[in-house]
């Protein structure tokens, strides 16, 4: 029986990863901000099931993972699902920190824990969801694009830090395109929008199976591809933007 902890585990692509990885068999440990939804999933299932309530983007959230591991009775894979994104063309400063914080901040507050964990351990899967959105700096989310980017580059980091050092972690790079979740709620004509169901039987696919990077699904694919074909200068005179 495999032991997952999922961050970001109250709604959108965490929580509907973690009712799958329930039905798999496996034991989850689900973290999130809303203790609400995160007692409502583990009423689902409770002998399966471990919650912890913890804020990414606090100094002591790694106290509260490690204590969610132990309860858990350890961890084999750990998965990132939190984070938070916005449109903002008037460049508002409190939205960019926040996302710098959460998206940047917390995501290597979590990750770094995770890593040190599998790395006392010997082994481990680390798996994260970034976005499409790291594959060029998008006008309309400077700060989203620019952290999920750094997200991408930070997981290549560990992979080679994992094998300079000899220790078999194995990483995953979750790369969706527009899916249907709160997070998108805001507002905003989101083209090829996924639904989050499609997403995480995907991304469950790739927990039982790793691979280094992904990009889901096939159409986000062939866009991403197309993207890095385009020249800087020519990119730059794009409008790549969603209606609001």
């Amino acid at each position: 029986m495999k032991r997952i902890v999922i961050a970001g585990a109250t709604s959108g692509i965490g929580l509907e990863t973690a009712r799958l990885c329930i039905r798999e068999g496996w034991r989850v440990g689900a973290a999130g901000r809303r203790l609400e939804a995160l007692e409502a999933l583990r009423a689902e299932a409770p002998g399966q099931v471990e919650i912890e309530p913890l804020d990414i983007t606090r100094d002591d959230a790694t106290e509260h993972l490690a204590r969610l591991i132990d309860r858990l009775g350890g961890m084999d894979i750990y998965l990132h699902s939190s984070g938070i994104g916005s449109q903002n063309t008037v460049l508002r400063p409190d939205i960019e920190l926040q996302t710098l914080r959460t998206n940047g901040e917390g995501f290597v507050r979590m990750v770094t824990a995770a890593f040190r964990y599998f790395r006392k351990q010997g082994y481990g899967h680390l798996a994260v969801i970034s976005s499409i959105a790291g594959t060029k700096g998008l006008g309309a989310a400077p700060a989203y694009s620019a952290t999920k980017r750094m997200q991408n580059t930070y997981i290549d980091a560990l992979a080679q830090l994992a094998r300079m050092e000899n220790v078999p972690i194995r990483f995953t790079d979750i790369r969706p395109g527009f899916v249907a979740t709160p997070l998108l709620a805001q507002g905003g004509n989101y083209p090829m929008r996924m639904k989050t169901e499609k997403v995480a039987r995907r991304i469950l696919q790739v927990l039982r199976r790793p691979r280094r990077r992904v990009v889901i699904d096939r159409r986000y694919a062939w866009l991403v591809f197309g993207w890095k074909l385009i020249p800087q200068w020519l990119w730059e005179r794009l409008k790549v933007r969603t209606k609001e």
